[in-house]
């Protein structure tokens, strides 16, 4: 079958890989000059930096893709541990950093910096959500999720329902489980994986913490767009073609069924399949035309949808100091958490004291000197608009220029120098991810996971219209690089099945 994929990330070339291998005809329609979507290990003069993901969880969901198409993941890229995984630092000058594949070393770590009973605590919450992981892991993430009445099927319902607590959020699930305030910043900041706010996202996002616990945190030499790089080689090695910088225009419908795509340049490509990694919003929006029934109950479903948190980050090169190197990953923390989510999802303003996450990975692959220092810095934002009801206007470059000198001075004021050490300072908004990826408004996950509903509002895999395909962080089962990678397998499994009964 001839399949068309609309788009380059990495939800879209795994499906294409997949495709490819198993003997469809795969050409991957890619409007920007480069494949991998967010996913990207971008060079500034000495200096690297993973701009988009800058951490491999799940690692399972790639091992399986690289052995399901070729050789096995290790032998395409160096994968090491983080450890530790996280260190967490707060505004009181506290400080515990939590363990990579150790919940004995990170509860030791909790009771020494904190207390005893807040290392138990934490021991309690890591239960609760490894029963919500394993009840959840099945029909919410490697399953395609096709209507919530599938689940009512299932045998064990009632008692999963309650173990998962949809009506509860994961600041419900704070209240309940912890009384240190530090540790409660530390669930909250799951929330922030999906885009989400934890006063109104499922407290099941707790799970996230046990994945990283239990299946580690890790890192890929030479920056995590190495990763990107090795699936685009292993779909040209299947077959697949590449048209880069060649945006599609229109979806196209024959009989209500997709049957190809029409490119900028006005030529149409027909396809038995098209698989759109685009935003979900885009496809439905602006690629598909029409206002069938159908489309109208997607395009409703989708406006239901909160948008995610965008980012506003700081790539900075710094010369080495004498000061002790930063963890792989440090994460300083306000003193109010809960005015950080104010001031993105109700003020649709930027953050006058975020938490600032900061990225310094210890890979000689990634600077071009002994004695330089990477720095990628990166706080929560509200999505780029002209409507101040929607986001915020990042066209103002006076005002980037100095809400970055800001965060810079935040981050000094917590014992970290930046400027004696500066060699190179670049500023990345949410506008430029919306103009580099088309990622509407510059969200990073799409629709954020606010409210128990979010993930039926998701876009489906299977699109009601037939023969159209939906991949990526905006579609099934969500943003991130895990889920991203699943979302290629469910789809190139669901053409699979479509190709199998058709040919009987």
């Amino acid at each position: 079958m001839k399949i068309t994929v609309i788009g380059a990330g990495v939800g879209g070339m795994c499906a294409a890989a997949r495709l490819a291998k198993a003997g469809h005809e795969v050409t991957v329609y890619e409007g920007s000059d480069r494949v991998g979507g967010k996913l990207r290990t971008e060079w500034i003069g000495r200096y690297a930096f993973d701009t988009g993901p800058s951490l491999l969880t799940l690692p399972a969901v790639y091992r399986d893709f690289f052995l399901k198409t070729g050789k096995h993941m290790g032998q395409e890229m160096e994968v090491v541990s983080v450890n530790p995984s996280f260190d967490y630092r707060f505004a009181d000058g506290s400080q515990v950093k939590f363990a990579n594949l150790s919940r004995y070393e990170t509860l030791k770590a909790i009771t020494q910096s904190f207390s005893p009973q807040s290392a138990a605590q934490w021991d309690s919450l890591m239960r609760v959500a490894e029963k919500m992981w394993d009840i959840s892991r099945e029909p919410f993430i490697e399953s395609e999720l096709k209507s919530p009445l599938s689940l009512f099927k299932r045998p064990t319902f009632i008692k999963d329902l309650f173990a998962i607590a949809p009506w509860k959020s994961l600041r419900q699930l704070a209240d309940e489980q912890l009384t240190d305030t530090r540790l409660r910043f530390i669930l909250d900041r799951y929330a922030t994986y999906s885009g989400s706010d934890p006063r109104k996202a499922p407290a099941v996002l707790s799970s996230i913490a046990f994945v990283e616990e239990t299946f580690g945190a890790w890192h890929i030499k030479g920056g995590l767009g190495t990763m990107a790089d090795a699936i685009y080689e292993r779909c040209i090695k299947h077959g697949v073609t590449f048209h880069l910088s060649t945006p599609v225009q229109e979806i196209l419908l024959t009989k209500g069924k997709a049957t190809g795509v029409m490119l900028a340049n006005g030529e149409r490509v027909e396809s038995g399949a098209v698989v759109s990694n685009a935003d979900a919003s885009f496809t439905y929006n602006t690629l598909v035309a029409g206002k069938s029934y159908k489309l109208k109950k997607i395009r409703k479903n989708l406006a239901k949808s909160e948008a995610s948190l965008a980012g506003f980050s700081l790539l900075l090169g710094l010369r080495a100091s004498d000061e002790a190197p930063l963890e792989h990953h440090t994460i300083l923390f306000p003193e109010d958490y809960d005015q950080e989510f104010d001031s993105i999802f109700s003020a649709k303003k930027p953050v006058a004291n975020p938490t600032i996450y900061i990225c310094s990975p210890n890979d000689a692959k990634m600077v071009k000197s002994e004695n330089s220092v990477g720095l990628f810095v990166l706080v929560n934002a509200p999505v780029h608009s002209k409507d101040p009801q929607s986001g915020w206007d990042w066209s103002d470059e006076k005002f980037n220029s100095e809400y970055a000198n800001k965060i810079i001075d935040q981050i000094e004021a917590r014992g970290i120098s930046i400027r004696d050490r500066l060699e190179t300072l670049t500023i990345r908004t949410p506008l430029q991810l919306q103009e580099s990826v088309n990622a509407p408004g510059g969200s990073i996950y799409g629709s954020s996971s606010n409210g128990a509903r979010a993930a039926f509002l998701r876009a489906k895999n299977r699109s009601p219209i037939k023969g159209l395909y939906c991949v990526g962080g905006s579609a099934h089962p969500g943003g991130g690089l895990p889920l991203v990678g699943i979302s290629g397998e469910l789809v190139a499994n669901a053409i699979g099945e479509r190709a199998k009964r058709t040919t009987k």
